[in-house]
């Protein structure tokens, strides 16, 4: 494994932003910014051995941060997903946060972790990017000191591992925005992506696009992913939960604990296979439904329903809802979770 560094261009204030690049030996290949700590391509073989690049995204750091709201690539902090009513109480105390989603708190707020520089070395075959997030950013308690790891093997495992600590009780949820097209970037919708995960429930939206606090079950529903199905049979569906979201916008709890297999994504056209293996309790499901028209990467045309974005994570709004897993982080206590994403072809 190789991984190399090279400058990519600027941020619109003049930043300079590196560009890393974790190469396996047969040129399959990662790409990471220290801009957000995003992804920024992942290149890997179809079936015929070419490679495809099959993640959304864009060729310089001002593009990232003018259409910042799709969250392309994006490594999601301080809390990903929503929090109802921008705020919350811990102990007793409320925390008002930024209301970038009005009325709600989206993905860490109006500047989430996706938009500021990343401290990095490179360690062994690993790139660690770190940040600290002073108390009071966003409205968030806490210093928080928190790390990405990224690392790519020979057999094409890109894999993730979040670290956090903070000075103060908190909130805190880490995953991956990343928007996945197995066809490459460019390969329009991806409705014949066939999708499984292991899960006998999500949690039901209200009109508000925060969880009722109900765990739903998928028997009988466009929900049921337990065996493959293609991503327009489900996006198509009349399901009320379906009109909801505009399509998949909905977490599944996932079965099990640890480091675990939670979902299989495959493309019939590439032969490609995407399996997300993750510690995390939680996967939203994003069928771009609202991603806007634009240019992507090599002038690709990207919009609605042109990639799906895999996140693990904690259930949303879980800080409100104290039946599900808490994503609470105490004072001093070590925040790690893991997420891989392992690249196979048929």
């Amino acid at each position: 494994m190789s991984v190399t560094a090279r400058p990519w261009g600027a941020t619109r204030e003049g930043t300079p932003v590196t560009l890393f690049r974790l190469e396996a030996p047969d040129g399959a290949y990662v790409q990471v910014l220290d801009y957000g700590a995003i992804l920024q391509a992942a290149a890997v073989p179809d079936r015929t051995g070419r490679l495809r690049d099959v993640c959304l995204g864009f060729d310089t750091p001002a593009e990232y941060q003018e259409k910042h709201d799709g969250y392309l690539g994006a490594l999601v902090g301080r809390c990903a997903n929503r929090i109802r009513g921008a705020r919350f109480q811990l102990d007793g105390r409320p925390w008002p946060l930024a209301a970038n989603q009005p009325p709600n708190h989206l993905h860490g707020g109006v500047r989430g972790f996706d938009q500021y520089l990343w401290d990095h070395r490179v360690q062994d075959d690993a790139l660690v990017l770190t940040r600290r997030s002073p108390a009071g950013e966003e409205g968030y308690p806490g210093a928080l000191q928190t790390e990405a790891q990224y690392t790519f093997t020979p057999d094409h495992v890109l894999r993730l591992t979040l670290r956090a600590v903070s000075d103060a009780d908190t909130v805190v949820n880490l995953t991956s925005h990343a928007y996945w097209n197995l066809n490459g970037h460019g390969g329009g919708d991806v409705g014949e992506h066939t999708l499984s995960i292991d899960a006998i429930a999500y949690t039901e939206l209200a009109a508000d696009n925060c969880p009722t606090g109900t765990l739903a079950s998928v028997v009988g529903t466009p929900f049921d992913l337990r065996i493959p199905r293609a991503l327009s049979a489900g996006w198509d569906a009349g399901h009320p939960q379906i009109r909801q979201g505009g399509g998949y916008d909905h977490n599944w709890a996932l079965r099990g604990r640890g480091l675990r297999e939670a979902a299989v994504l495959h493309a019939p056209e590439s032969g490609i296979t995407l399996t997300l293996s993750t510690t995390q309790p939680g996967l939203q499901v994003y069928t771009a439904n609202f991603l806007p028209e634009m240019t992507g990467k090599g002038r690709a045309a990207y919009g609605r329903r042109r990639g799906v974005a895999l996140e693990a994570q904690g259930f949303p709004n879980a800080v409100n809802q104290p039946e599900f897993p808490s994503t609470v982080l105490r004072a001093g206590e070590p925040y790690h979770q893991e997420i891989a994403f392992a690249f196979t072809h048929d």
